[in-house]
């Protein structure tokens, strides 16, 4: 089966708004409406203008995208594509957490679940957390929460002294300075870009940090022809399409110099967006009560971030 042929014509005849995360294989971000981080596809979500939103992305993202636009249906290929972040960070654990700082806010990156963003007080992404942060008065108290690399950044280049929840992304904090260090000195006209998801050694070594958006659009305009990515390999797609001439090199995961992938976004599919268009299903399914909570901080982060001119 073409199943790039047959996923067009089926979202053509459903009227179907295809989703992707830059972390997608190239495949199915190809053949997507758009291609994002999380601000931008949350934007989109906001504002989709379809019958069905196909979301080729996790499921955090996908309950995103149902609370801020519940009358569509919104179908995820694979339910069990989750997310290690948002897993470590258990909604009964994390209530008796914020219980301890009664006077705190919260401000919780968007790679949580829906039942820790009803408990926040307003969301963030990697490519707003700075300026989300910096948004509040300096002496605001703070949880931040799950990533407690992203936290402790945003307070070195801040000054602020959040209170970090313990999570970490499994595919970013594993990457080492060993790795990075070996492929500078082979590379020695190569710069590093990171996530802010990786460990403090990591973004100390780094020319650039930002998020997958920030990272792409840094190399599309900067000079340097070589560059050593520090996150996800999916980003590296959209680097090459967009600057061609260009060479892109991905830290590896592990001393086997195996590619850096998140298990759970390559569970996606072209069979399962094919399967997942044609039967409409598996669907997110949030209740009222918790869309109503869980809405209120995504809308706090898209209101500052419009006022900020962000977005």
């Amino acid at each position: 089966m073409d199943y790039k042929e047959e996923i067009l014509k089926l979202k053509k005849d459903k009227n179907a708004l295809i989703l992707a995360h830059y972390y997608q294989v190239p495949e199915i971000q190809d053949i997507s409406d758009y291609v994002g981080d999380s601000l931008g596809l949350s934007q989109k979500a906001a504002s989709a203008d379809a019958d069905m939103i196909v979301f080729a992305g996790v499921h955090f993202m996908a309950e995103t995208a149902k609370m801020l636009n519940p009358n569509i249906p919104v179908i995820l290929p694979d339910l069990e594509a989750g997310c290690s972040l948002a897993e470590s960070c258990p909604y009964d654990d994390f209530v008796k957490f914020k219980n301890k700082y009664p006077d705190h806010i919260v401000i919780s990156y968007i790679n949580t679940t829906a039942a820790i963003k009803t408990v926040s007080d307003v969301i963030c992404t990697s490519g707003n957390a700075v300026q989300i942060v910096k948004s509040f008065p300096e002496d605001r108290k703070i949880i931040f929460a799950p990533d407690k690399n992203l936290g402790g950044y945003i307070n070195r280049i801040t000054g602020r002294d959040m209170i970090l929840w313990n999570g970490t992304c499994k595919v970013h904090d594993l990457l080492t300075t060993e790795a990075i260090i070996k492929m500078k000195e082979e590379n020695p006209d190569a710069k590093l870009i990171a996530h802010p998801e990786c460990n403090a050694p990591v973004l100390e070594l780094a020319d650039y940090v930002g998020s997958t958006t920030g990272m792409l659009n840094f190399t599309r305009n900067d000079n340097s022809k070589k560059y050593i990515v520090a996150t996800e390999s999916g980003i590296l797609h959209q680097m090459q399409l967009a600057s061609p001439e260009k060479e892109f090199m991905v830290v590896p995961a592990d001393e086997t110099c195996s590619c850096n992938d998140c298990p759970y976004m390559k569970l996606n599919t072209m069979e399962k967006l094919y399967l997942a268009i044609k039967n409409e299903k598996p669907e997110i399914k949030l209740d009222a009560q918790t869309i109503e909570k869980a809405v209120k901080p995504i809308n706090r982060m898209l209101e500052i971030s419009r006022k900020l001119n962000l977005i």
